[in-house]
């Protein structure tokens, strides 16, 4: 017996590395470089004095640093970490909110014994197909709902969407299996019980890659914030971005920008520093998190591939 146990361990063999598995991961890893250089660019360009760009352009080793161009963007210090405050608040608050929504969606379409399951498809594709336009949600949002200059206005609006609905309900149907399901309910659970204890659990990686997907669509949101807000105290990152670029286009617009401003600046303004500098503090923390969130981003898109 215990020869048999032996004969049917693994063998233990080493797999051979053939040499169509080195080219291939020396053309990821050369891809890999490729899409890594435009980062690096932003993150020098960001530190590299604004003569030194105007006269040789942007260079992964420029002859002169300065940090004119990301002074010009933390000078505005309280305001920022006002508004770094107010978008990690709206994208926690909009990703708990839609995957909760979004999710109960998805197990009720998915149920096949459920009897407005045609309906609510047929509900959840219209959206997607045909919009009432900018004004129409303006006039609702201002005058009907009165939610102007709102937190809630920059939550809602966005937090369900159909794309990340189905992804949630193919994932249900494919990848866990309905005699789960089936023994919740001969056990005497209710339809409750078994999305929360059984369905939920097993939507890890789906609404891990879903809800990446939507904090990084509420981390660039600023349209919303741009129509409807008015406060400082409720201006997201990416609104206050642009009102920066905004001011310094003035700045380079005006000839009668006052000297002390610009001795302020360096003697020059930071017109593409600043810009580099800007998108470097928009998209650090979504480069920090993505790495974590990576396996579930890549096992959660894969839904279908493999039926439970």
């Amino acid at each position: 017996m215990a020869k048999k146990n032996l004969d049917l361990a693994p063998s233990g063999k080493k797999q051979k590395f053939t040499i169509g598995q080195f080219f291939l991961g020396l053309i990821l890893l050369l891809y890999t470089l490729f899409c890594f250089i435009p980062v690096l660019l932003v993150v020098t360009s960001a530190f590299t004095d604004e003569k030194t760009l105007s006269k040789n352009g942007f260079s992964l080793f420029p002859e002169k640093w300065s940090m004119v161009g990301m002074n010009a963007v933390l000078k505005y210090g309280k305001q920022l970490a006002i508004s770094y405050g107010v978008t990690i608040g709206i994208t926690i608050a909009g990703v708990v909110i839609g995957l909760f929504v979004m999710s109960l969606f998805a197990y009720a379409i998915s149920r096949r014994d459920f009897e407005f399951r045609k309906f609510l498809n047929i509900y959840l594709i219209i959206p997607m197909l045909f919009s009432g336009g900018q004004l129409s949600c303006y006039i609702i949002y201002t005058s009907m709902y009165g939610l102007k200059d709102t937190f809630a206005l920059l939550v809602l609006p966005i937090c369900v969407s159909t794309m990340n609905v189905v992804i949630l309900r193919t994932y249900i149907a494919n990848s866990i299996p309905e005699e789960l399901m089936e023994a919740a309910k001969i056990d005497g659970a209710g339809e409750y019980r078994t999305f929360f204890q059984i369905t939920f659990p097993l939507l890890k990686p789906s609404l891990a890659a879903v809800g990446f997907m939507m904090a990084t669509m509420y981390w660039n949101e600023w349209q919303n914030a741009l129509l409807y807000i008015t406060s400082d105290k409720k201006k997201p990152l990416q609104l206050l971005l642009v009102s920066i670029q905004k001011s310094i286009e003035f700045l380079l617009n005006n000839t009668n920008v006052p000297s002390s401003v610009k001795a302020a600046m360096g003697g020059t303004i930071p017109q593409y520093s600043s810009t580099m500098a800007t998108v470097l503090i928009v998209v650090g923390p979504i480069v920090i998190v993505y790495p974590f969130f990576q396996k579930y981003f890549v096992k959660g898109l894969t839904v279908g591939s493999v039926k439970g």
